[in-house]
């Protein structure tokens, strides 16, 4: 019986020497993946640089696509679903790291601009599965926090969950984590920018397009520290948005040691099953080095310097930003070469 063939993205971690025992298996960068690549392929396992779509997918024998990313957009779902070809992808899987880099980011440009955080309000647009992580981290750190998340509240009721109009007005932090969807390309627009109040800090890790960038730019005097992780047109970025913004990186909000073993696991799972390769239907990768393990972050007692003296200890993001600003070209290779960090963590209600 021939075996069935696997393409797997190069630079997904964890995965190498895994499906060779059951199938026939090659690996490519992201920009490799092209339609006469993947023309006999059954699985495609792949990042969000891999457009999943009629010019990628037509005509070839590919029946699943397991994506180690936290979002679908990449994927032509409905292009999917009418040729009947399976998609998963690794929901939350990556929640732990952005949630890091969030308040590294806060409590790193807090430091260097001599910005007192205690008592703000974070305002957190997006409550899914990074939002609510960053939501929990908020509270136990003292902020104030307000929610903005649409589609909870009609599902869940209002009362947790306030407008978008009163938290841009009522936020000193506004950071956002929605998927990329039709209601969110363009949420932060000019409009958008009017209603938030002067000196606000605002942060991006979720994807660049859900951001007018142009509509940043012109609002930036009016703002507070501003912290970009996605960008629209990646990986050719905004240079004018860049040589603005207090923390520039690229992409890698999620790309903590945790989150890269979590979204591993998840595509190994998922096409465990569709193959019916029982051995790894619970996968988890194996490693014993420190980083597989999350740091504890114990707050009693700390104050705002010392909370950003751990969490720059933990995550120097500055470094991050440093090497991001000497060469914007290269950011597919720091991405695909980043040496993962490990997540911290608190304990909260």
């Amino acid at each position: 019986m021939k075996k069935p063939k696997i393409i797997i993205d190069f630079a997904i971690p964890f995965i190498n020497g895994l499906f060779e025992p059951f199938a026939t298996v090659e690996y490519y960068s992201s920009d490799a993946i092209v339609r006469e690549v993947v023309s006999d392929a059954d699985v495609l396992i792949t990042r969000t640089r891999t457009k999943c779509n009629k010019a990628l997918l037509d005509g070839t024998s590919v029946k699943m696509i397991a994506s180690a990313t936290i979002g679908t957009d990449h994927i032509d779902t409905a292009y999917c679903d009418k040729k009947g070809i399976i998609y998963r992808n690794a929901p939350g899987c990556n929640a732990g790291g952005v949630m890091e880099y969030v308040f590294c980011a806060l409590y790193g440009v807090a430091s260097r601009k001599r910005i007192n955080l205690a008592g703000r309000t974070m305002g957190i647009i997006g409550v899914g599965n990074v939002g609510k992580r960053v939501a929990g981290m908020a509270r136990a750190l003292g902020f104030k926090t307000l929610l903005c998340d649409p589609p909870r509240a009609a599902e869940e009721g209002p009362f947790d969950f306030t407008s978008l109009d009163d938290l841009l007005a009522g936020s000193d932090i506004i950071t956002m984590h929605v998927p990329l969807n039709d209601t969110t390309v363009n949420m932060a627009d000019k409009n958008f920018f009017k209603k938030i109040r002067k000196g606000t800090i605002f942060i991006n890790a979720s994807r660049g397009e859900v951001v007018d960038e142009q509509a940043l730019i012109d609002t930036i005097p009016n703002l507070g520290p501003v912290i970009i992780d996605t960008w629209r047109n990646e990986p050719r970025i905004n240079l004018e948005l860049m040589e603005k913004v207090d923390v520039a990186t690229p992409h890698i909000a999620g790309y903590s040691y945790q989150g890269k073993m979590n979204a591993t696991a998840a595509v190994v799972r998922a096409v465990a099953r569709f193959l019916k390769i029982s051995s790894l239907y619970e996968f988890f990768p194996s490693d014993d080095r420190p980083e597989s393990t999350a740091v504890k972050l114990e707050l009693d007692g700390l104050s705002q310097g010392e909370i950003a003296s751990v969490l720059s200890y933990n995550y120097p993001i500055f470094t991050d930003d440093f090497m991001f600003r000497l060469d914007p070209s290269a950011f597919e290779r720091m991405r695909e070469e980043y040496n993962y960090r490990r997540e911290i963590y608190v304990e909260y209600k």
